[in-house]
């Protein structure tokens, strides 16, 4: 979890909030792992436990990675691909009332999305197009 100290944004977003150390040592112990994950560019470029399980993962085509962004990093950027997401009306409502309860303005929400995603033995979440 980080430095998050208000996780409701998220929980609007439907996402599950784990703390990193503890996630970590119980998934190994309880056999459990997940299908994917997403993260910020800069937490991959600020955390060294993050950047060693994502290249660990991408490298092991364990599970998707999805990256989001202004610039995605330069060790990602040939393991990853440019993918969109086309957020439907009721996404754009959740992330609308997600951004309000973190004081960020919301005009304006595209209706698309663009993040770099890792290519995993399944492909691509079937709600994220190639880009091109």
């Amino acid at each position: 979890m980080g430095d998050v100290a208000d996780i409701r944004p998220l929980r609007i977003l439907g996402a599950t909030v784990l703390d990193l150390e503890t996630s970590m040592a119980s998934l190994s112990d309880a056999g459990v792992w997940p299908n994917g994950m997403a993260i910020a560019a800069e937490l991959f470029e600020s955390d060294p436990r993050v950047r060693q399980g994502v290249l660990k993962n991408i490298e092991d085509r364990s599970f998707e990675v999805t990256v989001w962004g202004a610039a995605c990093p330069s060790e990602l950027d040939c393991r990853t691909e440019g993918v969109q997401h086309r957020l439907s009306v009721a996404a754009r409502a959740f992330k609308a009332r997600a951004l309000a309860a973190l004081g960020q303005p919301f005009d304006v929400l595209e209706d698309v999305e663009m993040f770099r995603c890792s290519e995993t033995q399944d492909h691509l979440a079937a709600d994220l197009l190639p880009v091109g």
